[in-house]
């Protein structure tokens, strides 16, 4: 049974990628994509209600298991996976008439969102750090072939850039964990269990400490690549402009929170082995180094795809702030912010990509009227924005504040007032550009479009996953049993 629990999440959506490879892409197999998504995110409710129970669900000699921190993590990629998958074929649609579109470039898509999804899954409940490594890397490969999907020429160099650049990090990464593996090797771990989260954990006070504390180093620095963090961030703004609405929802919502989620779990096993000083300073450094650069470069922004990917990186550096205050309120308002800037950052993506779609261009400067326009995809990316920018009733309001107020409770007021400084600067260049975008007077004085019930259905998943980010806000019960839970095991 246990075995079974945790192979679904990667079984269902690798199952539905061998299916679209058969049956191709088609109105018949449009929502197949859908339903896979929702079934990881019922088997990540599962697991949660099971992990909060029992603490844990272990299989196949602890390679694959789940913890309420797995188990949040896969509720998270269920329930961005399914605004996502719900938005393609909408997203398709609108592509009939480029060059790149067609029945084979559709079929390419879909096999490979849906392999990109078991990937992710696969990285969440696996107990092995190896076996980690190889399902990070795995979404690298992936995700390349989507973020060229268009097979423009500027398609094309950002996914060379992001393999380039991604998998600088995963090397370094790689030799993070050759080098604890040695470590652990020395002392006493069996092959097996030498990179096992559980042993390591419960064998860190035997690690050797400049080992330790080398491999930490390269491991936080290489899957911090992954994640958008600064100094290897450069291949994000890129990708995600270029990758297909919908892929740039996938990989800003789940994939950098899932790649962190190594270095929390590499955090708790550095902090008994090392103390949570050593992890802590590089954290630091890492978040108010990306938060500088996202600020800045989103001060000067002219496109809005690659506005909504700074503000990823943005939102990962206070992610990283939070995890280096490593308390439990910030850790908790950590994963609650993960949760928040998953589903909001999907709805905005997937609302940039209909702006595209409708404007022709992804240029801040040559949209302008949008909510004169298209009233109802005006107020669904607007509501994005409002969430990313952290206003009430939406949970990023309560998870700004937590880290806030964990930070300064921490002694790390000047660092942490430092990083909200930063933020204040990237929330002033987001809500200028995006009010340019949405106020005044439409340039083309067409008719409003896009404001019947057909316009209301195309929107359904974006506006359904704003109103969750709302409801978790205003009433934190549906999570707060598995948060509590889950924070421990984000580090100490």
């Amino acid at each position: 049974m246990n075995t079974a629990l945790l192979l679904a999440p990667v079984a269902i959506p690798a199952a539905a990628s061998c299916a679209y490879l058969l049956l191709g892409w088609r109105r018949r197999t449009a929502h197949l994509g859908t339903f896979s998504a929702a079934l990881v995110l019922a088997v990540g409710i599962a697991l949660a209600v099971r992990t909060v129970d029992d603490g844990g669900v272990f299989a196949a000699s602890g390679w694959l298991r789940a913890d309420p921190l797995a188990a949040f993590l896969l509720t998270v990629i269920g329930a961005v996976a399914f605004v996502a998958c719900a938005a393609s074929p909408g997203y398709l649609a609108a592509d009939h008439g480029d060059d790149h579109a067609g029945p084979a470039s559709e079929r390419r898509y879909a096999v490979l969102v849906q392999a990109f999804l078991a990937a992710m899954a696969l990285a969440v409940v696996a107990g092995n750090l190896g076996l980690v490594w190889v399902a990070i890397e795995a979404t690298t490969t992936v995700t390349a072939f989507l973020v060229g999907h268009k097979r423009s020429r500027a398609a094309v160099e950002a996914a060379w850039k992001y393999v380039v650049v991604c998998s600088v990090g995963i090397a370094l990464a790689l030799l993070g964990i050759v080098v604890l593996y040695a470590a652990a090797r020395h002392a006493g771990l069996s092959e097996s269990a030498a990179l096992n989260f559980d042993e390591l954990a419960g064998h860190a006070h035997s690690l050797d400490r400049q080992a330790t504390r080398m491999a930490v180093a390269l491991i936080v620095l290489g899957f911090g690549a992954k994640a958008g963090l600064a100094p290897l961030h450069s291949w994000l703004p890129d990708a995600h402009s270029q990758a297909p609405a919908p892929v740039s929802a996938l990989m800003s919502g789940v994939l950098l929170s899932v790649s962190f989620s190594v270095i929390l779990r590499t955090k708790q096993i550095a902090d008994a082995a090392l103390g949570a000083g050593f992890v802590r300073t590089l954290l630091l450094i890492v978040a108010l180094a990306t938060l500088a650069v996202a600020a800045l470069l989103l001060i000067g922004q002219r496109d809005y795809k690659r506005m909504l990917a700074y503000s990823s990186m943005e939102h990962m550096g206070l992610i990283a702030l939070g995890a280096a205050v490593g308390t439990p309120l910030a850790l908790t308002a950590v994963l609650l912010h993960i949760v928040g800037h998953g589903l909001g950052k999907a709805a905005a993506f997937c609302a940039s990509g209909q702006i595209l779609h409708e404007a022709g261009t992804s240029r801040i400067d040559d949209v302008r009227g949008l909510a004169a326009r298209t009233p109802v995809l005006a107020g669904t990316f607007g509501a994005a924005v409002l969430v990313l920018l952290g206003f009430p009733p939406f949970s990023l309001f309560a998870s700004e504040l937590g880290i806030a107020r964990a930070g300064f409770a921490a002694g790390l007021g000047w660092l942490t007032a430092a990083g909200f400084v930063l933020i204040l600067l990237a929330f002033a260049a987001i809500a200028a550009h995006t009010g340019r975008m949405l106020l005044g007077a439409d340039p083309l004085q067409s008719s409003p479009t896009g404001s019947g019930p057909a316009a209301l259905r195309r929107q359904a998943p974006l506006i359904a996953a704003l109103a969750v980010v709302a409801f978790i806000g205003v009433a934190a019960w549906p999570l707060s049993t598995l948060l509590n839970a889950a924070a421990p095991l984000a580090g100490r």
